[in-house]
């Protein structure tokens, strides 16, 4: 964890985000520096690294700018467990509801999988191994009392002379098929082989509305806990057989216990917990109406949890004293200043989102890894069918998606969604029953004029559009 090579610097932390995000400068040199201070606080050697705490994020912005995108992002790069929730979905403590701890409990729940990820790429090979073994033995089975090849107590050595024996015979014939399933050639063959059930398919819950989702899965878990688990025989392919029993073997290998202490030090540490719509619990968000359920007693139920307190989890005890807050909201009714001033005060560092321009929904379609472009070419390339944009029909989708966000609403770069999908669809319906393989698509800006001039012109179904 203190390994520096696993830490970038926030220059190139900047260099990895901008791979992915278009502009948003501020937001990402802010978030750099934040995760950087993970590294440098880690490596405090005296008293001192308890004292300083990490200074939460709240970024300011419309829809669709990058908020959450920035914040997932970040959490790949430090390879950290992240958890993304919406702060309009809890309640006060006494409704029916979602309480603000479920979040920190995502947070272990995801720290978890990826410390037992980490571990079964350790145990790979042993496991690995001993699923070889299941399959060989399902293909030809061992002869009673016989010593396996490769034990320490196997004294069976053979020669080239035919074999003498029935238990040589068979030895020699496991080794054959074992040299065939290390190369593949027996993947499609049927194998019978025990599979585990989960011992909690089937149980249903009486009285569920009255506890919140993680508190009820928790509840199944102890009662599947309790119960036997049954094995069940299937007849599957060599494939499927080893994909199955490799998860069965690596589980068995791994040790839990080291693995929810190192997933509590990872959530605690590292941890990234990005809470969206934190506007819609401000005071300001009830003055239009609809249902404000306690919308400022969350607000002080979030206080404590990100302040840094103690959370009991089915993992065990978590504090969250030093995990990084990034919260998130449009603020087009409520106001940063209508949160209470103490939440106000746990996010120190606000940074404002800029609304996407023309020529960021130009570099948005061309440059990052995932561009919109890049996904539809490789949907088509699936079909055999080469798909190009031109330069200027780039620009032109640009305009159309600007023009459209300036004068409807202004949903950012979810907009380029819209209009790709009512530029494409025609050729992606026509794929392959009418343009077959090897075709190619050539989209130009007469043909992005052609395609989009009814989305722009009819106001009256704009409303309707996304």
């Amino acid at each position: 964890m203190l390994n520096e090579k696993e830490y970038l610097t926030p220059r190139q932390i900047v260099e990895e985000l901008d791979k992915y995000i278009i502009g948003q400068k501020d937001a990402k040199r802010n978030v750099a520096i934040a995760l950087r201070n993970r590294w440098r606080r880690m490596n405090v050697k005296n008293e001192m690294q308890g004292e300083i705490i990490p200074n939460n994020i709240l970024m300011i912005g419309s829809t669709g700018v990058g908020k959450t995108e920035v914040a997932r992002r970040l959490a790949k790069i430090a390879n950290a467990p992240f958890t993304k929730v919406e702060a309009s979905k809890f309640t006060e403590v006494g409704y029916v509801g979602r309480d603000v701890e479920s979040m920190v409990r995502d947070l272990v729940e995801q720290s978890v999988n990826l410390v037992k990820s980490e571990k079964k790429e350790e145990v790979k090979i042993k496991a690995e191994k001993i699923v070889e073994d299941i399959i060989l033995d399902a293909l030809i089975p061992p002869l009673k009392d016989t010593p396996q090849v490769g034990s320490s107590t196997s004294t069976v050595t053979y020669t080239d002379d035919a074999p003498t024996s029935e238990a040589e015979l068979n030895e020699r014939t496991r080794e054959r098929f074992r040299e065939k399933i290390r190369n593949g050639e027996l993947e499609d063959r049927k194998i019978d082989i025990n599979v585990k059930q989960p011992a909690n398919a089937g149980i249903g819950m009486i009285g569920g509305g009255m506890m919140d989702e993680s508190a009820m899965i928790n509840l199944q878990e102890m009662i599947s806990g309790m119960m036997p688990k049954k094995n069940k025989k299937r007849k599957v392919s060599i494939a499927e057989a080893r994909k199955l029993l490799i998860e069965e073997e690596s589980a068995k290998l791994i040790d839990m216990d080291e693995v929810k202490e190192l997933a509590i030090q990872k959530a605690e540490n590292t941890g990234v917990i990005f809470i969206d719509e934190i506007d819609k619990i401000a005071a300001g968000a009830s003055k239009k109406g609809g249902p404000d359920v306690s919308r400022e007693g969350v607000q002080r139920d979030l206080l404590p949890i990100v302040e840094g307190s103690t959370v009991n989890t089915k993992y065990g005890h978590i504090k969250t004293d030093h995990i990084l807050f990034v919260a998130a909201g449009a603020f087009h009714v409520a106001k940063p200043s209508d949160l209470i001033p103490e939440l106000q005060g746990r996010f120190p560092i606000r940074v404002e989102l800029n609304n996407l321009t023309k020529d960021d929904f130009f570099h948005i379609l061309k440059e990052p890894r995932n561009a919109l472009t890049k996904q539809y070419e490789a949907l088509l390339e699936a079909e055999g069918v080469d798909l190009t944009f031109q330069e200027d029909a780039l620009e032109e989708i640009a305009e159309t998606a600007f023009q459209i966000n300036t004068e409807v609403e202004n949903i950012g770069a979810r907009r380029l969604h819209t209009v790709m999908s009512q530029l494409l669809n025609e050729f992606m319906f026509d794929v392959p029953d009418k343009i077959g393989p090897n075709a190619k698509i050539v989209v130009t800006r007469e043909m992005v004029k052609e395609k989009l001039t009814g989305l722009v012109k009819n106001k009256d179904l704009s409303e309707f559009i996304l």
